[in-house]
């Protein structure tokens, strides 16, 4: 039996996923790591834990197995766009990365749409906002000047920790989308997005497909994480899309709702949506594209939630051998629809669709001295799930046949949230029994040598329904008047939060 690895690295974990060629998962390991948050609005990732993250979950699954590492015939990585690594000439890492959820560059953002709109959104089928490496890069050259100078090579965070592996400066064809420096219908570097940023072509790496067959390993890199040199390493993709993939949306009509870090509601389609709500991406599967929205504090919202405020949780959980996230829940579902008008909004970055406001900020409304504890847990669910409502409404409004639903991300791993969710959507959610991009990843793994013929193949095998998750029709009353009152609570306090900012 020969093996594909997968290995993806997300907003606060690595996960990595080792599957065998019938389609098996073998072996999984997850390794946290922090996000920092050195001032207020600013996001930012070591790319060195991404690195202890890999040596870690890889040797983990290794032993877990207990197979010949010779026996794993491909690697693939995934990670979260817009991340950008910059180096200097020696390869060191200048500063720590910018995560997509950063708000810093605020005003370059609204520089490059009042001034390059339409140019940039012919270019790159998106529009400007904070979360893509144009306007980080700004940021860096206007108030790091030092900093800029010393660039000498940008890097996305998988294809950081790849270049570490195998010494190839490459990208792939998706991962370069999430720059807004690529020129998307001609799939190259735009040298006029390049000058806005101030930078050269040559800083960029080598556009690739994501199946494409890179070097080996070198010694050190098998060294220190255990790998075979015979193991290949495949190019790899976004986490969003390997998502995606893994939970077998990879024919138009079908859909998935994603509760991770971030959340996000993308249909499959032929071709790029022409709506600047949405979030234009091609898919792995030629031909096709994931067009969607996005909420910028999904899972990440539970996860502040759990650290900020549920300590006892915590310390309850690691008593009894339990996951926090567990107890929370338990607590939460016996409070009912509502949250007796308990409301969360999970702006805590700033939002999205369908806002694209920075400024915007994560607030509890509505408390009274008869809410408890559960009552913000339940709240907290289902502010999460009105922020994908509000998503959900900009792909109604685009008319598309959708036939299928898949829930995904690692939230969906909480019944209860899947459950609001479904109930607040109004439409049945699909769930696989494996449902992460680590899994997607060693499933391209697999595709691109020759373990599976087709996509289609490498789905059938590889790709599980675990539950079918059907809206509760009482449920979903109750939610469309709450959604009234949610939306209310937005337009009623953006004003105070644009003021807040000064």
């Amino acid at each position: 039996m020969r093996y594909l690895l997968g290995v993806d690295f997300g907003g606060g974990a690595s996960k990595a996923t080792l599957l065998a060629e019938d389609g098996r998962v073998i072996a999984t390991s997850t390794k946290e790591y922090p996000t920092y948050y050195p001032q207020s609005g600013w996001t930012e990732q070591d790319p060195e834990d991404s690195y202890r993250a890999l040596v870690f979950n890889v040797r983990a699954v290794i032993e877990k197995s207990g197979i010949d590492p010779a026996d794993i015939a491909a690697m693939c990585l995934d990670a979260a766009t817009h991340t950008a690594v910059l180096l200097d000439e020696a390869d060191r890492v200048i500063r720590p990365a910018i995560y997509w959820t950063d708000k810093r560059s605020t005003k370059q953002s609204a520089w490059l749409k009042e001034h390059y709109y339409d140019r940039i959104y012919a270019l790159c089928c998106n529009m400007p906002d904070v979360m893509w490496t144009l306007p980080q890069i700004m940021w860096v050259r206007e108030n790091e000047p030092e900093n800029f100078k010393r660039i000498g090579k940008i890097l996305f965070m998988k294809d950081y920790v790849r270049y570490r592996l195998t010494g190839d400066f490459v990208t792939d064809s998706i991962d370069a989308m999430g720059s807004m420096l690529l020129d998307v219908p001609q799939n190259c570097w735009s040298q006029e997005l390049c000058a806005l940023a101030g930078i050269s072509l040559s800083m960029l790496p080598r556009i690739v497909d994501p199946t494409e067959i890179l070097s080996p390993l070198s010694a050190k890199a098998c060294a220190e994480t255990g790998l075979s040199p015979k193991t290949k390493v495949i190019a790899g993709a976004t986490d969003t899309v390997l998502e995606v993939y893994a939970n077998g949306a990879i024919e138009p009509g079908q859909m998935t709702v994603k509760l991770a870090t971030a959340g996000r509601i993308c249909p499959i389609v032929p071709h790029a949506l022409e709506n600047p709500l949405l979030c234009n991406y091609k898919h792995v599967v030629p031909g096709l594209w994931y067009p969607g929205t996005g909420t910028k504090s999904c899972a990440a919202s539970y996860r502040w939630y759990r650290d900020t405020l549920c300590e006892a949780e915590k310390s309850q959980a690691q008593e009894q051998g339990a996951d926090p996230y567990f107890l929370m829940d338990r607590a939460a579902a016996g409070i009912p629809p509502g949250s007796d008008n308990l409301f969360f909004q999970p702006y805590l970055q700033g939002e999205l669709t369908p806002y694209f406001d920075p400024a915007l900020r994560g607030c509890f409304v509505g408390i009274l001295s008869s809410h408890t504890k559960a009552h913000f847990n339940r709240a907290l669910l289902e502010g999460v799930a009105f922020s994908l409502k509000d998503c959900y409404q900009v792909v109604q409004a685009m008319n598309l046949q959708i036939n299928q639903a898949r829930i995904i991300g690692g939230g969906a791993k909480s019944p209860l949230w899947r459950q609001i969710l479904c109930d607040m959507l109004g439409i049945e959610l699909v769930k696989t029994e494996n449902n992460d991009s680590s899994l997607g990843a060693a499933m391209l793994a697999g595709v691109a040598t020759g373990a599976f013929s087709s996509f289609a193949e490498s789905v059938e095998r590889c790709v599980r329904i675990e539950q079918v998750v059907k809206p509760d029709p009482e449920n979903f009353k109750i939610y469309e008047k709450q959604f009234t009152l949610y939306k209310q609570i937005h337009d009623a306090l953006a004003p105070v939060y644009h003021a807040m900012e000064g």
